[in-house]
């Protein structure tokens, strides 16, 4: 035991309590101090209460009451006093047992219910002193904040005990909200259920809500993000707990709290892999990932990274991203084989050179220029980076005898109308190409835009927000498909593990979301009133943007796969001798091009392709 000012007076008032209750118990019993009896037991106490005392508070200090910290007490705490007061009581029992004395029965059993309730009763005022002064003086200070819980389940239940137990000094649960219309009106540690999801807007006028905390972990994201539809045109701050599968440790509590993500609008639900029929082609496979240091291929190297590969290799052009990467993996996978090389793909002998040393098995193929706008004025880089570098690499996986080559693709490569997406279309023909020819395994995946990948519209909008606008939209009519970074990758994995060769795989990328909307979100999530407080600007379409996006083109049509959202497109019937020549041709005249001419000469290959001439 600590023997601090505050352990000494707790020690000592537990004695003047001890000793009081036990003179309250034997005057009760007899109710007249002229009574014989009466005189005779209070000697009895009077020569024992030294005795008595020294062994009720070493009861109480071995179950731990002079250790505990008696302002965040709880029902665990009250029990712990009943039982030590019951021991205590016994074991006075036995001390005067010792000594050849006693006191009547009724005594004891009074002096049990009078220490558990003294005792008790002091602690909990401590409690009861702590949080009234801590609310006083932070509504004195006005820097409390308000809130409201949306979610009177288990979670909810947890999240309101942590902020009334050990943040009251700054928060104040004011309302529970629950569409269960049994728990109206229903109490949760003193704080009211007052309606559903819909009185949300009404409540939060009502009692000045500074803070909506959604607290339904196991909710599906539908439901999620309709009611973040409906907080969000609210005045309150949102914030979130995770869905279960993003607490790591299952563990519901305020440090899990975050901010409310425009994933959470999007309503897109977990995607789920599997991840045994994963580990069969990677498990104790030497994996490459060009780009690795991207967005993309970084989350792929997370990811292949915890399936046990034999050796994980990252190729990128770029050395910040791949040595941030390097340490990250490093530290979180202190028993991986990891190896990190400065490479470009157009670099055909340097491609050669590491898939001959390193026996690559499996590659990822992700490195690319994407940027739409940056490839409409350097459309030779586009088409020397993307096909090429496709190209080289492809030669060098068949000369090596890689196993499996899994090629991400884009929905800008259908129908395109700019040079990034017409590369990308021409990569897929190369990869069925090849396919066709060699034995390894060719197949791309293809998908849209990705929730904060770099260059992706996420990340701009933030930083025009912070800068207090405008918001740039290049149409008010423009839409996108979107999915988050993890589960885009989790599924070009997955695709992998179901391929044969050949494939165009298409993901499931749910509705698409009109990019307008997008930043009103946006700015609404950050605390401002979009055209307001935040300006948004039409810039205009950038050359070689459309306002839709699409995933197939009309003469590939889909057929499903045993995962619900991957799909695979139906080959196109082409002239590989003719796409094959083409190639050469436009590889050995390109540099004598003009910009015009390459992309007259890209169509020659992909005749969906339509720019302005």
């Amino acid at each position: 035991m600590r023997y601090n000012k505050n352990t000494i007076l707790m020690v000592f008032i537990d004695f003047l309590i001890i000793n009081f209750t036990a003179m309250l118990s034997i005057f009760l019993r007899f109710e007249n101090i002229s009574d014989p009896q009466f005189l005779r037991y209070l000697e009895v106490y009077k020569s024992t209460f030294l005795f008595i005392s020294i062994s009720k508070l070493l009861v109480l200090y071995f179950f731990g009451l002079y250790r505990s910290i008696w302002k965040y007490a709880s029902v665990n705490e009250m029990l712990k006093i009943i039982a030590a007061c019951l021991v205590a009581n016994i074991a006075s029992i036995a001390v005067l047992a010792f000594l050849q004395t006693s006191l009547p029965r009724s005594v004891y059993i009074m002096m049990i219910v009078f220490d558990t309730a003294l005792i008790g009763g002091f602690r909990f005022s401590l409690r009861t002193v702590y949080e009234r002064f801590n609310h006083r003086t932070s509504d004195d200070k006005k820097n409390i904040t308000r809130v409201m819980i949306v979610g009177a389940g288990d979670a909810g239940a947890m999240i309101l005990k942590e902020f009334k137990n050990h943040y009251s000094y700054k928060y104040k649960p004011v309302a529970l909200v629950d569409d269960d219309k049994n728990k109206k009106g229903k109490l949760i540690y003193g704080v009211p259920v007052l309606g559903n999801r819909e009185d949300i807007p009404r409540l939060v006028d009502k009692y000045n809500v500074d803070e909506i905390v959604i607290a339904m972990p196991s909710a599906p994201k539908a439901e999620v993000s309709k009611i973040v539809e409906i907080a969000k045109n609210t005045k309150a701050r949102l914030k979130i707990l995770p869905g279960m599968y993003e607490l790591i440790d299952g563990v519901v509590s305020v440090s899990a709290i975050r901010d409310v993500q425009i994933e959470d609008l999007l309503g897109r639900e977990e995607i789920k892999t599997d991840l045994s029929e994963i580990s069969l082609y990677l498990r104790e496979k030497t994996v490459l990932i060009t780009g690795g240091g991207g967005s993309i291929g970084s989350e792929l190297a997370r990811q292949i990274a915890a399936q046990s590969p034999k050796r994980l290799i990252i190729l990128d052009i770029y050395e910040n991203n791949a040595y941030m990467l390097e340490n990250e993996l490093r530290k979180r996978y202190p028993n991986l084989d990891l190896i990190v090389y400065i490479s470009s793909i157009r670099d055909e002998n340097r491609l050669r050179e590491i898939l001959k040393r390193e026996k690559v098995e499996v590659i990822f193929h992700a490195a690319a220029h994407k940027h739409v706008p940056l490839m409409e004025i350097s459309p030779k880089e586009a088409i020397k980076n993307n096909v090429f570098g496709t190209v080289n690499l492809a030669k060098a996986a068949v000369e090596n005898g890689v196993k499996k080559f899994v090629m991400i693709s884009t929905d800008k490569a259908v129908n395109p109308t700019n040079i990034m997406g017409a590369s990308k279309r021409v990569c897929e023909l190369v990869i069925q190409a090849f396919n066709d020819r060699y034995d390894t395994e060719f197949v791309a995946v293809r998908f849209g835009n990705v929730l904060g990948s770099n260059g992706s519209v996420i990340p701009l909008f933030k930083k025009q927000i912070q800068e207090g606008g405008p918001v740039t939209v290049t149409h008010k009519d423009v839409v996108r498909y979107f999915m988050t970074i993890p589960e885009a990758v989790s599924l070009v994995i997955q695709a992998g593990a179901m391929a044969k060769g050949g494939e165009i795989f298409i993901l499931d990328m749910g509705e698409p979301v009109k990019i307008i909307k997008l930043a009103e979100d946006l700015i609404k999530l950050s605390g401002f009133e979009p055209y307001t407080e935040i300006p948004i600007k039409i810039t205009g379409l950038r050359p070689g943007e459309k306002l839709y996006e699409e995933l197939i083109l009309d003469e590939e049509g889909v057929t499903a796969t045993k995962h619900q959202k991957i799909f695979v497109a139906k080959p196109t019937n082409i002239d590989y001798k003719e796409f094959e020549n083409n190639l050469k041709e436009l590889r050995k005249t390109m540099n004598d091009l003009s910009d015009d001419e390459i992309r007259s000469y890209v169509k020659r290959i992909v005749k969906t392709y339509r720019f302005e001439e």
